[in-house]
């Protein structure tokens, strides 16, 4: 095999980069639907347990901003990846 077949000049070479970093991020980008179900989730639960006990809202709602906000980490890092992927 001739290596100068496989050569590539540098604007193909810029390109390729790109179409890799565009989808670098998009699967970066993917862990955003586990996060809209997993706040979907800790939210829907809260609203059933407040609905059978209100008495526990006070106990029920502090470790549900809890979830809401460990959940939410996930979906900033998620976006900080994607981004160091784009311009970095």
């Amino acid at each position: 095999m001739d290596a100068a077949k496989f050569a590539m000049d540098p604007a193909t070479i810029v390109g390729v980069i790109t179409a890799a970093k565009a989808i670098g991020a998009g699967l970066a980008v993917i862990a955003l639907a586990g996060v809209g179900v997993g706040i979907g989730n800790i939210f829907a639960t809260l609203v059933s347990t407040l609905g059978r006990n209100p008495s526990a809202a006070s106990a029920v709602s502090t470790w549900a901003w809890i979830g809401f906000a460990l959940t939410e980490a996930v979906a900033l890092y998620a976006l900080v990846i994607a981004f160091i992927i784009l311009f970095v």
